[in-house]
């Protein structure tokens, strides 16, 4: 097999209203994507209702999400994740860095089955809740519980990817004596996303690391903005956006 050099990206996202029309709570996940234009499959759209309502049980005993209704579900979460999925090459190997609920991994796991991913959650009861979900969701990817960074050598990834678990200078910081085990890091960021890099560049942090914004879209219902990051060592971004990623076997 050749290298990953080119992703090869899912179908792509379909436009996203800002503001949908909703006038009353929706009653299903099908409900809400048809607001937000968001086509997938019959099998994907099942499953990922099935793990929204397996997450708000969970929420009940413990704090995984604020995002207890099918809008936020939507809007906050397969957007993300939709967008992830977008970037990510045919059969790449993933880590998702504190997944706390289950977010963005098994998100991806559902939309794209190629990915060898694995999960990574430092608080045991989070990491519990996240093995039962995977468990009854039928999903054949790992959760364990262990800070990412603790994982890398023994296992070798692709692509980290990280939602909402610190300042760019604090993930950069974690993973700096890293590199060498895995290819880019994909990390989901709001407007603040310059500030962050800055004072990324002040720590130095961002020496040998080149940073690219891959994608960005609206935060539904703001003026805001998302955007996804990628970073990679200097010496592997190829011509454009892209970091060269090995073939792991």
């Amino acid at each position: 097999m050749p290298p990953l050099d080119r992703p090869t990206r899912s179908p792509p996202a379909h436009t996203v209203l800002r503001n949908p029309p909703m006038t009353e709570p929706f009653s299903s996940l099908a409900e809400a994507l048809a607001a937000y234009h968001i086509e997938l499959p019959q099998p994907q759209v099942e499953r990922l209702e099935q793990y929204a309502r397996l997450l708000w049980e969970w929420n009940e005993k413990i704090n995984l999400t604020r995002h207890t209704t099918f809008h936020k579900f939507v809007s906050r979460d397969i957007v993300d994740a939709q967008v992830l999925a977008g970037l990510l090459g045919q059969g790449e190997v993933v880590l998702d860095v504190g997944t706390g609920g289950g977010l963005p991994g098994v998100m991806l796991a559902i939309l794209r089955p190629d990915l060898r991913m694995m999960l990574s959650e430092p608080v045991g009861k989070k990491a519990r809740a996240v093995a039962d979900m995977v468990q009854r969701l039928g999903l054949p990817i790992p959760v364990v519980q262990s800070r990412a960074e603790d994982l890398l050598g023994p296992a070798q990834f692709n692509t980290l990817v990280a939602r909402a678990v610190g300042r760019l200078r604090e993930v950069l910081r974690w993973f700096k004596p890293h590199w060498e085990h895995f290819d880019r890091l994909l990390v989901i960021k709001g407007p603040a996303w310059v500030q962050e890099r800055g004072e990324a560049r002040h720590y130095g942090l961002m020496r040998d690391l080149a940073l690219r914004k891959v994608a960005s879209y609206p935060l539904p219902g703001t003026s805001s903005e998302s955007v996804v990051l990628q970073i990679c060592p200097k010496e592997r971004l190829m011509a454009g956006k892209t970091c060269k990623l090995r073939t792991i076997e």
